[in-house]
């Protein structure tokens, strides 16, 4: 997907089994992060950072869904273990990573294998995607405050 492009319709299934759509926004804006693995210190770093600015991005307007390959189960643990306040897609069979162009061939110890590519889109009140942050532009740490410099 690419800046101008409208979300999927259906995005897919979160922690609880509640099917979450691109119509459940209209009318607000979102902040949809693809992020590897639930518990793995980088992907914690980056919701917690979000966790820990919902207030901010929610007065801005934006609400925050992350998407990984994760079942439901693992979800409702990370959920509850790193106290996360917004939703968690699984997309298990990585029909919505692929749609948004987050799964692909990435590199690690000189072995290539295919996976989720971490990326932020940033989506209006109509479901059009306004900003991208690629996988070399996000700072775990501090992508809330990427976020909001770009929003602000």
């Amino acid at each position: 997907m690419n800046i101008g492009d409208h979300l999927p319709e259906i995005l897919g299934y979160d922690q609880d089994g509640n099917q979450i759509k691109s119509a459940d926004y209209r009318g607000r804006k979102l902040i949809l992060y693809t992020y590897p693995k639930d518990n793995t210190s980088g992907c914690t770093a980056e919701a917690c950072s979000l966790r820990d600015h919902r207030e901010e991005l929610r007065a801005k307007g934006y609400e925050v869904v992350g998407v990984s390959k994760d079942s439901q189960a693992s979800h409702k643990k990370f959920i509850e273990k790193q106290s996360l306040n917004f939703p968690l897609i699984a997309d298990v069979d990585t029909t919505l990573l692929q749609a948004l162009g987050a799964w692909g061939e990435k590199s690690m110890y000189g072995r290539t294998t295919m996976g989720t590519l971490r990326t932020t889109y940033l989506v209006d009140e109509n479901g059009v995607i306004t900003h991208i942050f690629t996988p070399k532009q996000i700072k775990t740490k501090e992508h809330a405050q990427q976020i909001l410099s770009v929003i602000a």
